[in-house]
């Protein structure tokens, strides 16, 4: 698309001008310098409760796999400010901290270890751009 078109869709086209400036939401990995990114809005947490939100997201040109790791913090996260929120069951924010990156394994089996924590949201805490939603690993059942 043009600009003009990506504009009319609140999308904008940037190229990444620095490391750690454009973290890519899908695969959760900062777009290197000369890398094209969009700028778009995303429904993060769509549900109708009154903790409804959507916010800006960086989406890399060429992004294909959807990060998918467990027990592992992404670069993205582990080198930023974060703001960490926990949600029930049904969808109401419980907690939030902001800490950051290096702390945050700590920070997110603490969350866990309340049981009425169903998930979790990062944000990067200075744009309050949505990274990632990190959900409860299930135990496997012998």
């Amino acid at each position: 698309m043009s600009d003009a078109e990506l504009n009319a869709r609140n999308v904008r086209r940037h190229i990444a001008d620095r490391l750690s400036g454009f973290p890519d939401r899908i695969e959760l990995r900062d777009a290197k310098p000369g890398e094209t990114v969009l700028l778009l809005n995303h429904m993060h947490q769509p549900e109708q409760t009154s903790c409804r939100s959507s916010h800006a997201i960086f989406v890399r040109k060429g992004a294909e796999a959807q990060y998918d790791e467990i027990n592992i913090i992404p670069d993205p996260l582990r080198i930023r400010l974060v703001a960490l929120r926990t949600f029930d069951i049904g969808h109401d924010m419980i907690e939030a901290e902001i800490a950051e990156g290096t702390q945050l394994k700590f920070l997110i089996k603490q969350f866990f270890d309340r049981p009425e924590t169903a998930y979790l949201h990062a944000r990067y805490a200075t744009h309050g751009r949505y990274a990632v939603r990190i959900n409860r690993v299930q135990e496997e059942q012998p």
